[in-house]
């Protein structure tokens, strides 16, 4: 066992509690991994403020983490101590009938457990004053070690900066792959992406590579739009300097309405203004953003009887293990930004301060 440090989450609703936990050895078919550096993300959030229906506490949050591997267990081919990795927070084991289908990424194999906080036999890798913790989202990379499934690992090239390559664990890749995988933007299409923090940007970025010749931002906080523009956004708009609602205001814009439009924020309500904006016949909306529990999509069966398109998306439609360690080659090769997405890089021990700044926007 390794002791180490950690930011526990103890309960729903109050600050993380650096901690020295003790990290098992991992038993068959995991991984024991050293992270080097983690992101954080407005899930982790989400599932810290209680809102979740599946967070249990007490947890080691975090899921945008890289790392080398620290030891294998038994049966674990396709890493060893020593590599460089990222672990995934969707799996890619090859075998199930989501991983054989060229349509989807989300892998079922270990779904349960992981819901659950644990590991595939059902029991915890982490102790904390002798208390077992729970594991979050298969990752938990706000620890200094901890342990994954080996179906939950992709082992990307070593001379990667960890620094940067742990925000393709989720929300670069999430918004990107929205873009190119899910929406399949095509060259010439114009474009709406609302919300413009770490994933719109990444949407951003992704309609701009897709050749995108229009791309609309919308974001209430306009201290977001510069950045917006750096990435690849013609124009911002807020929808408090209108006196109608924002999809009326899109369609007079691009007469008519867009060809794709992205809600990456996970507000029902800009879920429906996001499909309502996309042009009669053939715009495709994505929802990106993960509304709360018990929330629903509404909007009137005539726009999608009229040819408009309503999807969804998780981790960008990618399939982990084969697609990860690709983004960090196309990173390295500066075919995708990655380095602009860092606002800021805090010591492990002001992870509190890291969650106000997400919360304050910055």
């Amino acid at each position: 066992a390794i002791k180490c440090k950690a930011a526990v989450a103890w309960e729903a609703g109050k600050p993380l509690s650096l901690e020295e936990v003790v990290v098992a050895p991992p038993k068959a078919h995991e991984v024991r991994i050293k992270i080097v550096a983690t992101a954080v993300c407005h899930t982790d959030a989400y599932t810290l403020s209680g809102a979740d229906p599946e967070g249990c506490f007490p947890v080691i949050l975090g899921h945008e983490g890289a790392g080398i591997v620290e030891s294998v267990g038994e049966g674990v081919t396709k890493v060893k101590p020593g590599d460089t990795v990222i672990p995934l927070y969707i799996p890619q084991c090859g075998e199930c009938k989501f991983c054989k289908n060229p349509k989807t990424n989300l892998c079922q194999k270990i779904r349960i457990t992981q819901g659950k906080g644990l590991m595939p036999d059902g029991t915890s890798r982490f102790t904390c004053r002798g208390k077992q913790i729970y594991h979050f989202m298969g990752t938990s990379t706000f620890s200094e070690y901890t342990v994954v499934a080996d179906i939950s690992v992709a082992k990307i090239d070593a001379g990667a900066p960890l620094d940067k390559v742990c925000l393709l664990g989720c929300g670069i890749s999430t918004g990107y792959g929205a873009a190119v995988n899910t929406a399949k933007v095509e060259p010439g299409s114009t474009c709406a992406v609302f919300g413009l923090g770490g994933v719109g940007l990444a949407v951003i970025m992704g309609c701009k590579i897709a050749g995108a010749s229009r791309i609309i931002g919308i974001d209430l906080n306009k201290d977001k739009y510069a950045k917006a523009k750096e990435f690849g956004a013609a124009e911002c708009i807020s929808p408090e300097d209108f006196k109608k609602p924002i999809q009326e205001v899109l369609v007079e814009m691009t007469d008519g309405g867009v060809d794709y439009s992205f809600e990456c924020i996970g507000n029902v309500g800009v879920m429906r203004a996001a499909l309502e904006a996309c042009h009669k016949g053939w715009g495709v909306s994505v929802i990106v953003g993960v509304a709360a529990a018990g929330q629903e999509i509404s909007t009137r069966p005539f726009q999608l009887v009229t040819g408009r398109t309503w999807k969804g998306t998780a981790f960008g439609g990618w399939k982990s293990v084969d697609s990860v360690p690709k983004l960090v080659t196309d990173y390295m090769a500066k075919k995708i930004k990655v380095d602009e997405f860092v606002t800021h890089t805090l010591p492990f021990d002001k992870i509190n301060e890291a969650f106000e700044l997400l919360h304050k926007g910055k």
